[in-house]
């Protein structure tokens, strides 16, 4: 009889390598309703990539812990204890900033997996204009008003994704001839922002204004820092003589199947999630090397 605690037992218990690389979607998450553009990301993700198994996991603590959700670590562990010697993650994340090397450090603690980690949104500066191609037809016209891109930015004056934030303020500002960037956290700075268009927009009235939220979804960021009550921009916008301020909505039916609005997250375009499938499919050729 073979001895189960023996070398041979041990083997036997061992679970069957998979062969193919299990995929991880890694989003920062919402505990407000544009959750539902994650879910809806997602379905899309699963179609496109129905020969693969795919996880999602959660990088924000606090997410994680109010919505009962797994984080990175607990779905690569699950995934080692399942027989997976292979994983592909895929970030949401917009820009490379801390969160997104604070991924790629964790994926780098699981030496018994061979893990690959896609580029995110904005990697690349021609992925940054092919986004922009994609938010264009949200641009409120010239002679309507302006539009201000809403960036998350970082508190780390020293973090070099700054680059990033300070070249697409650039960008836009070559580009289109009403159209600004600013960071809720970091630069390109909103005082600054607000300041300028005080000066410039002296003594007009009514002009509109478009905030177009350049995150993953238009979460509390979007709904408290953006479109509260309090030391908003949009209340600081109406406060200096513009006129209405509004975010791009998108209509999607709830669980109950009643038709409910939220504002519109880059998540909500297919264009973007073309994009983080073009991510997917690259990583996913790699690893057949890997």
């Amino acid at each position: 009889m073979i001895d189960k605690f023996g070398y041979i037992g041990r083997k036997m218990r061992l679970p069957s390598l998979e062969e193919r690389p299990a995929i991880v979607i890694a989003a920062f998450g919402t505990s407000t309703r544009a959750g539902a553009g994650i879910e809806k990301f997602n379905q899309r993700l699963q179609e496109r990539f129905s020969e693969y198994e795919l996880f999602l996991a959660y990088t924000s603590d606090i997410i994680r812990r109010k919505m009962n959700l797994p984080g990175l670590r607990e779905i690569l562990s699950s995934l080692e204890s399942r027989g997976y010697r292979k994983a592909v993650v895929q970030p949401l994340h917009i820009f490379p900033g801390t969160e997104y090397t604070q991924l790629v450090e964790t994926c780098a603690s699981f030496p018994g997996l061979r893990i690959i980690v896609g580029e995110t949104l904005m990697h690349r500066w021609q992925f940054v204009k092919q986004v922009l191609t994609i938010i264009e037809p949200e641009f409120l016209p010239d002679q309507q008003g302006i539009n201000i891109l809403a960036l998350h930015g970082s508190p780390l004056a020293a973090e070099p994704v700054n680059t990033l934030y300070l070249g697409l303020e650039q960008m836009v500002r070559g580009l289109y001839p009403n159209v600004y960037a600013a960071s809720v956290e970091g630069v390109p700075d909103a005082d600054a922002l607000f300041a300028m268009l005080s000066r410039k927009h002296q003594g007009e009235s009514g002009a509109g204004v478009r905030i177009i939220p350049v995150m993953f979804t238009a979460g509390l960021h979007v709904m408290d820092d953006l479109m509260g009550e309090e030391d908003s921009w949009r209340k600081r916008l109406e406060e200096m003589g513009f006129g209405q301020v509004d975010i791009p909505v998108v209509e999607h039916h709830g669980q109950e199947c009643h038709v409910k609005k939220c504002y519109r997250g880059l998540c909500w375009y297919p264009e973007v999630s073309d994009m983080f499938a073009e991510r997917l499919e690259r990583v996913l050729e790699l690893m057949k090397y890997y």
